[in-house]
């Protein structure tokens, strides 16, 4: 990228570390987040918004950033929206130096951004890279985005996610969430349009309220020869609790066929919370039907 150092030099100074302390007890800990997370934020107002990924700020009872000086503040949790996986943190004080959050809408296979992250305290690690992808993305973890931002780093391990992914004018097109080891589609980013359409709602609510609740049976999957397959199953999950158990092949829910598993996810979010997906599911060579009630997520990491 053209410029590379001096939009460096401007972009630097407005990313953060971020470290959260979260109880032992905590639900999310179970799930293998840990209680002791590090991560990357960015500044995105002067009166100290700091955007970064949910995972960073679920259960958080303390956090922590420091800045490029070394300077450390603690911080607030604003907002965690379990529909795009962003969280929101708000340090004191005003004249934070902070980036533009742009829309992805403009974002073009091939294109060349700069990717910054925290390698924790007030050591940062930037690298510029193309995007690869532009497209919907599921994961195991019942998670859905419409649209993801994918982009390539010669750095593979580019540091703590949460990053800012930027374009040439220092615009922030989308916020870094996992890097993956393939070289493909290292880096799967939140695209910036996903904060610019709830901030209003995630700073006054610290949630969307416009958009339904995300629903969650509590199970990571797999797709396997045009089945999902359970990986594993939370503890004390509605997936647990309907009997749910890992090795189980989803054959079909509320009567239609399940062939991959955006289209369980799709089944489930199509009910309102509290009502049950009927599964037809296949274990040890016998055929189970399961009610399972789907809840908001979050009310079970909340």
């Amino acid at each position: 990228m053209n410029g590379a150092l001096p939009l460096l030099e401007k972009v630097g100074i407005a990313t953060v570390s971020i470290h959260s302390q979260i109880p032992p007890s905590h639900p999310s800990v179970a799930m293998g987040l840990g209680p002791d997370r590090r991560g990357t934020g960015t500044l995105v107002s002067a009166d100290g918004l700091i955007v970064t990924v949910n995972y960073m700020v679920i259960g958080a009872e303390s956090v922590m950033v420091t800045f490029t000086d070394g300077r450390q503040a603690p911080a607030r949790v604003v907002a965690r929206d379990f529909t795009t996986s962003l969280g929101v943190l708000q340090v004191e004080g005003t004249g934070h130096p902070h980036l533009e959050v742009t829309s992805s809408a403009n974002a073009t296979l091939g294109q060349e951004v700069l990717i910054l992250s925290s390698l924790g305290a007030e050591k940062r690690c930037a690298d510029t890279g193309i995007v690869t992808y532009l497209g919907p993305f599921d994961a195991a973890w019942e998670f859905v985005l419409d649209r993801c931002v994918c982009v390539t780093a010669s750095i593979l391990n580019i540091g703590l996610s949460g990053g800012p992914i930027l374009n040439s004018k220092g615009q922030i097109l989308a916020f870094s969430y996992l890097s993956f080891t393939d070289l493909v589609r290292p880096i799967l980013a939140i695209p910036g349009e996903c904060f610019l359409s709830g901030r209003d709602e995630l700073v006054r609510h610290g949630h969307r309220i416009t958009i339904p609740p995300r629903l969650w049976l509590g199970v990571l999957s797999y797709t396997l020869r045009e089945h999902v397959v359970i990986a594993a199953v939370m503890p004390g999950s509605p997936g647990e609790k309907a009997g749910l158990q890992q090795g189980d092949l989803v054959l079909s829910a509320d009567g239609r066929d399940i062939h991959e598993r955006r289209a369980l996810y799709d089944a489930i979010n199509s009910h309102r919370p509290g009502e049950c997906v009927q599964l037809r599911i296949l274990r040890k060579n016998q055929v189970y039907n399961l009610e399972v009630a789907a809840i908001v997520v979050d009310d079970y990491l909340g």
